[in-house]
């Protein structure tokens, strides 16, 4: 998993409430057996009109967010069902961090899992963060996850806090694979001992 310290990019606002996984990944898409390739399909049904072309009225098709990596989202991004697939999606299109007042459970949990930082702010400073974004054409914000801190122009500096445990494994770019392989050692002395036995 790639660690996560200091990312740097440009915000993608999404001005909607309650974005649910089928439409950041619908399920027509779910047949991939590896965790990449479903860039191409995040929020597909409001990405792309019937003939495939781009839609022009969908927020992250916009000139001035070309590149987004860092996403600003509404309360309860990511409810619905309980899809990996939509954190993956949200990856594999260069989505880095997600800055909400709130997250689906399961949603926010796979996200430390699959190296994606969902930072939770209130709703005043989120709206203040689309104001912002908004009427400032091409946003770029800061997230400095060691000084758990955003930054950005004219000497915009916002804290927000991560459970510790959470922000050390990102820190270190640490899944639960990796997690478990720190403690290799033990598990072949106990698996060693074990055929012994």
């Amino acid at each position: 998993m790639e660690a996560f310290t200091v990312h740097k990019g440009v915000v993608g606002a999404m001005d909607r409430a309650n974005v649910d996984t089928d439409q950041i990944i619908p399920k027509q898409f779910l047949k991939r057996i590896e965790r990449t390739g479903f860039g191409q399909f995040l929020f597909y049904d409001w990405r792309f009109n019937d003939d495939g072309s781009d839609n022009p009225e969908f927020e992250l098709n916009q000139p001035e967010v070309a590149g987004a990596s860092i996403l600003l989202a509404k309360r309860n991004f990511g409810s619905g069902s309980s899809r990996e697939h939509a954190v993956w999606a949200l990856t594999d299109y260069g989505i880095r961090c997600v800055i909400a007042p709130s997250y689906a459970d399961i949603f926010f949990n796979n996200s430390f899992k699959n190296g994606m930082l969902p930072i939770v702010l209130d709703e005043e400073t989120i709206g203040k963060l689309f104001e912002r974004t908004i009427s400032g054409g091409r946003t770029e914000l800061t997230v400095d996850l060691k000084k758990q801190v955003i930054k950005g122009e004219e000497g915009l500096e916002i804290p927000f806090e991560v459970d510790s445990f959470r922000r050390e494994c990102l820190l270190n770019g640490l899944d639960d694979i990796a997690l478990t392989l720190e403690h290799e050692e033990k598990i072949t002395a106990f698996e060693k001992a074990r055929d012994e036995a």
